[in-house]
């Protein structure tokens, strides 16, 4: 890989990290147009990382709501609070809450693939259903009404389920903010709720890919580091603006406008994948 393919790379998963078309099932596309028909997984993860950063920038605020009222929570609870109480009352602790239980299906699902990353991430054919499926779900979002519970009435079971649908995003084609935040929508989560819980929910996920994938930024065939650089930092500022703009569409409603580009590139890729 070089300094031009990198920076295609960047901005490609800058774009399709966020707008809802499937960022991974993208690079292979175009890892294979680019002839590099070896899986890249240790570029993809790190540009994966380049769009976490901006996550955590666009969402510091909920961020730091969440490390404040969890810094405050021991002293709440020595003072008569009761956690269950708190965790009804109030959004922070409970998002907080809810992004820890909803990992937990979504890491079982992550370290239950990655004996096969390597096949999933080379098959373009696969890339192809899976993108159909997003299609599918996105288009089922399109008669949605706007009103929705918020993050208060957002139950564990729903949380639970969100999380097992960003584990199975792991299969390249299927969009990881597309999928869960049509599935939150709908299991009846407002549209705002549904794209912020998505979102703040990819951070332990990336986070926890980078740190699985990265011993192999090291070695013999590693990616020379300037390449990985690049194409992070690339990753990093087109995915802030996609971020915004995503953001953008859900308040809108019009997130099922995506679903006919993921069914044409979706027939596409298994017409040239078979």
């Amino acid at each position: 890989m070089d300094l031009f393919q990198a920076s295609v790379l960047g901005i490609v998963q800058g774009l399709t990290e966020f707008l809802p078309v499937s960022s991974s099932g993208h690079l292979v596309l175009f890892q294979h147009l680019f002839g590099l028909n070896e899986p890249e997984l240790a570029f993809d993860i790190s540009v994966h990382i380049g769009t976490l950063a901006a996550v955590l920038f666009y969402f510091r605020l909920d961020l730091w709501a969440m490390v404040t009222a969890l810094i405050r929570l021991p002293g709440r609870l020595a003072g008569g609070e009761r956690f269950s109480d708190l965790a009804e009352t109030d959004e922070a602790i409970r998002m907080a809450l809810l992004i820890v239980l909803a990992s937990i299906p979504t890491a079982i699902l992550g370290l239950a693939f990655k004996e096969i990353a390597d096949q999933l991430f080379s098959s373009v054919a696969m890339v192809g259903g899976a993108l159909l499926v997003t299609a599918g779900l996105l288009w089922s979002t399109r008669q949605r009404r706007v009103e929705g519970a918020g993050i208060l009435a957002f139950t564990l079971v729903a949380a639970m389920i969100i999380g097992l649908v960003q584990g199975l995003a792991i299969i390249p084609g299927i969009s990881r903010s597309g999928a869960t935040i049509a599935v939150g929508i709908l299991l009846g989560l407002n549209r705002e709720t549904a794209a912020r819980f998505s979102f703040l929910l990819s951070i332990p996920a990336v986070a926890g890919a980078g740190l699985l994938g990265a011993r192999d930024l090291a070695g013999p065939e590693a990616i020379p580091l300037v390449v990985v650089a690049v194409g992070t930092v690339i990753s990093a500022i087109v995915g802030y603006g996609a971020l915004r703009l995503l953001v953008y569409i859900v308040r809108r409603g019009t997130l099922h406008r995506f679903a006919p580009y993921c069914g044409v590139v979706g027939i596409a890729a298994l017409a040239w994948g078979l």
